[in-house]
């Protein structure tokens, strides 16, 4: 398994903020991870990449340890966070270029123009990120998670704020890449999950209530959307 999750537990003083969650994640799926505003989605994501720790359970990245193998695991990790951080002022190539060295890889200009050709800023590459568009930020962010070939892919709320076809083409490239990785996917729309995910988990008020194959919602004429209203109000 590329994620294993046990029985993790997180608190912020007295409210607890995630409550006994378990999951595991295997290579080459897409899972949708869906939950209210404040469910807990975000803080699960910050423990699995190692910017929260937990207060009770374990987790396994690519079978190494988060509280005990933190640098490896980061290693295996690519996260793009909901509100994407850039060095605005920095050109692509440049802000890929530190990216890199930050990652130390061998054969950085080959892994640069490589993500730049997949995540399609070639046309780009040579402005500054504050004058790229949402969307082409977007695609930074994600060229940035890719750099150093993660097995493991975070994505926070990767399409927020889109336009409809900046939403299309960054569905298409998230599926793409989750064809050889593991992508965890937070999002508020369903139709994302519809789109690019072959599983749905779904936590609300820390607990996971749902965690099923899309096909199988599918096959049993369940709608996402009144499923996940069910469960969650």
């Amino acid at each position: 398994m590329s994620i294993t999750v046990k029985n993790i537990s997180k608190f912020y003083g007295e409210q607890q903020a995630l409550s006994n969650v378990s999951f595991s994640l295997k290579k080459g799926e897409i899972v949708g991870f869906l939950g209210p505003n404040g469910a807990g989605k975000s803080t699960l994501m910050k423990i699995i990449t190692c910017y929260l720790k937990q207060d009770d359970g374990r987790i396994q990245v690519c079978k190494l340890d988060t509280l005990e193998k933190e640098l490896s695991v980061k290693k295996n990790i690519g996260y793009l966070a909901e509100n994407n951080p850039l060095y605005s002022n920095m050109y692509v190539k440049e802000y890929l270029n530190f990216i890199g060295s930050v990652y130390k890889i061998s054969d950085k200009e080959k892994k640069i123009q490589e993500v730049i050709k997949n995540t399609g800023l070639i046309i780009e590459e040579k402005k500054k990120i504050n004058k790229l568009s949402k969307g082409f930020k977007q695609r930074v962010g994600l060229a940035a998670a890719l750099i150093h070939d993660p097995e493991v892919l975070i994505l926070d709320e990767p399409t927020t704020g889109l336009d409809p076809n900046q939403l299309s083409e960054i569905r298409a490239l998230i599926k793409n890449v989750g064809e050889h990785k593991t992508v965890l996917l937070s999002t508020h729309i369903m139709q994302e999950v519809d789109k690019i995910c072959n599983r749905v988990i779904i936590i609300n008020k820390g607990k996971i209530v749902d965690d099923q194959l899309i096909e199988n919602l599918k096959k049993n004429n369940i709608d996402l959307e009144q499923h996940f209203q069910k469960l969650t109000n």
